[in-house]
């Protein structure tokens, strides 16, 4: 079982559009399967669930669909916190939170907070989330640690750059998930998916079932992780 899932929820407005309607309500359809994907994680004991909901990319698409993404989240972070709560599930979010609306902002606060001591799996939204920009970021915080003497450039290693990303204290992903049958990794989670195993579907992520879920979980569970070195039978 993976320590680690990461997916990228993509296809929502595909599935809309191919069935006459709004794309909005693939965004709508796609909260029932994070509710199904979050409860499956739980009681198969997977530790960490990260969700791509938000790229840095994604404030190009229209206005109107931006604001009811932006609802969608507030209502989520509101009318989710009983299963949360009821799954014991712990909340974290990355990426940026300095350009979402005030209120999400609170909504999400709320929501961390009455999570935080939750023993369950860890459930994480990448929410305003890019991973050159999450770099970046943290390439200035050690930077400027440097620029103080805090800090000797010849200190610098792999460890210290990601215990200064978003993603700091969490194990590195093991298998990342794209539904809607692209096969590009858009920016997402760049350092931590160095080897984790990938799994790509055509199906759109409001029709990805538990059965598609377990394929990949399956599918993950036999393959050979090498880590850059040799099979023992080889």
């Amino acid at each position: 079982m993976p320590a680690h899932v990461a997916i990228i929820m993509d296809g929502n407005g595909r599935w809309a559009q191919a069935r006459g309607l709004p794309r909005i309500e693939g965004h709508r359809r796609g909260v029932s399967t994070v509710r199904m994907v979050s409860e499956t994680c739980t009681q198969w004991g997977i530790g960490t669930l990260t969700l791509y909901c938000l790229s840095s990319e994604n404030w190009k698409r229209p206005q109107a669909e931006l604001d009811f993404l932006m609802h969608l989240l507030q209502q989520y972070l509101i009318e989710e916190r009983r299963t949360i709560m009821d799954q014991g599930l712990r909340l974290r979010t990355i990426g940026r939170r300095d350009r979402l609306p005030q209120r999400v902002q609170d909504e999400m606060q709320k929501t961390l907070d009455m999570s935080a001591d939750n023993p369950g799996t860890e459930l994480v939204l990448a929410i305003d989330y890019g991973g050159r920009d999450e770099i970046t970021r943290a390439v200035q915080q050690i930077s400027s640690k440097i620029a103080a003497g805090e800090l000797k450039a010849d200190a610098l290693s792999e460890s210290m750059v990601a215990d200064h990303l978003d993603t700091a204290g969490m194990p590195e992903v093991d298998l990342l998930i794209r539904t809607g049958g692209d096969m590009r990794i858009s920016n997402f989670l760049l350092w931590q998916i160095s080897y984790a195993e990938l799994w790509v579907t055509e199906t759109c992520w409001p029709e990805f079932s538990r059965d598609d879920f377990q394929a990949a979980v399956s599918d993950f569970a036999s393959r050979q992780r090498r880590f850059g070195g040799l099979n023992v039978n080889e």
